[in-house]
């Protein structure tokens, strides 16, 4: 009888209720400080138009590129700002679930929608970013990084609390997305490497 039990509780992945805050501090500090760094960099740039960022590495790998671009700015306001907001926030309601809140399911709906748009918003600046300014910002793809690890995590979690469901047919999808979480996450990053690598092979591929 211990060894079945053991058996299933090794086949039930751990509940993300545990997790999920600890996701949300560590990768909250880490977009914060990135958007820390870009709008330093931004002030840097309104006083001295010809400061280079630190991590302005290469032709490909510049942020100050991305920084100058009107791509990089929503409403004339930079994408950095909006980061600091955004960050702040989610690093809030991980130390807010770490102290044992309870919140409501229209709350976690409204972190969905928010997580949700906050992606769509990355891959946005981020295609920009490759097919028309031609450079990718190190910080931004941080930033990208992190929210699609949070929207990931964040999707597991309200699938795994019922608060989103799924048609009948479709209801052994969220435990095959929990069971291989990991694997789906790293094939992403992958087909986001692969993708930039193709796109700028031009200059890469030089230098092989």
């Amino acid at each position: 009888m211990a060894t079945k039990q053991s058996v299933k509780n090794q086949k039930t992945p751990r509940s993300l209720a545990k997790i999920l805050p600890y996701i949300l501090v560590v990768g909250g500090i880490i977009g914060l400080t990135s958007s820390f760094i870009l709008t330093y960099d931004q002030i840097k740039i309104w006083e001295n138009p010809s400061y280079q960022p630190t991590c302005s590495l290469n032709p490909i790998l510049n942020c100050g590129s991305v920084i100058d671009s009107g791509q990089g700015k929503v409403f004339g306001i930079p994408g950095p700002f909006f980061g600091l907001i955004t960050f702040s926030v989610l690093i809030t309601i991980g130390v807010v679930l770490l102290a044992g809140a309870k919140l409501k399911r229209w709350f976690w709906l409204g972190l969905q929608a928010g997580a949700i748009g906050g992606f769509g918003f990355g891959l946005w600046l981020f295609l920009l970013s490759v097919f028309r300014i031609n450079a990718l910002c190190p910080f931004c793809l941080t930033v990208d990084a992190v929210v699609a690890i949070m929207l990931w995590y964040i999707t597991l979690y309200n699938f795994e609390q019922k608060i989103l469901t799924m048609p009948r047919k479709l209801q052994k999808v969220p435990a095959f997305m929990r069971r291989h979480h990991l694997d789906i996450l790293i094939f992403w990053f992958l087909l986001v490497v692969a993708f930039i690598l193709k796109h700028f092979w031009y200059y890469y591929g030089k230098q092989l």
